[in-house]
């Protein structure tokens, strides 16, 4: 990936497998590659949803985000926790969120994901939460390594940049 003029690094723990948690760390990594940062992505516990080969179970959470805004109406509405008591809730705001997207252009965690491959961005997904949640490399895209806590500290040792999503 690099040509030795920009040597910098940076390494992202991914734990969060809910839609709009889903974004950060593919954006970064897709960012930081075409800024020509090396970047590894260590996908532990609930982020391993987003190496899985069909994504397109994931969904917002309206539950405790009580900064979560939609536009509607030509307004902004909040979606008050209790929403998320009703049935099917998660599943709507999914829904419009996902036609949001799709309206203003952005980019599906497909896409990115891609992206972040074909810009040579290092995908680790952990053995421990594989083990635990009985995955196996099948389930998974092609192109992941599985590793864990050591190789994300070697990863971590070497960045300049270290986030945990």
């Amino acid at each position: 990936m690099s040509d030795g003029d920009n040597d910098k690094k940076m390494c992202i723990i991914v734990t969060k497998g809910t839609l709009d948690w889903a974004y950060p760390p593919f954006i970064l990594a897709t960012t930081a590659a075409a800024m020509d940062v090396e970047c590894t992505l260590f996908f532990t516990f609930y982020g391993l949803q987003l190496l899985k080969k069909d994504v397109s179970h994931l969904q917002i959470s309206t539950l405790g985000n009580p900064a979560m805004e939609m536009p509607m109406m030509g307004m902004h509405m909040t979606m008050p926790n209790i929403v998320s008591a009703i049935p099917g809730a998660d599943a709507v705001a999914s829904t419009m969120m996902k036609n949001m997207m799709k309206k203003k252009g952005v980019a599906s965690i497909e896409e990115l994901r891609e992206m972040a491959q074909e810009g040579d961005v290092r995908f680790v997904a952990c053995n421990m939460t594989m083990d635990l949640f009985e995955y196996t490399k099948d389930d998974l895209i092609d192109g992941v390594e599985l590793g864990g806590a050591a190789t994300w500290m070697e990863a971590a040792k070497e960045a300049d940049i270290n986030l945990y999503i």
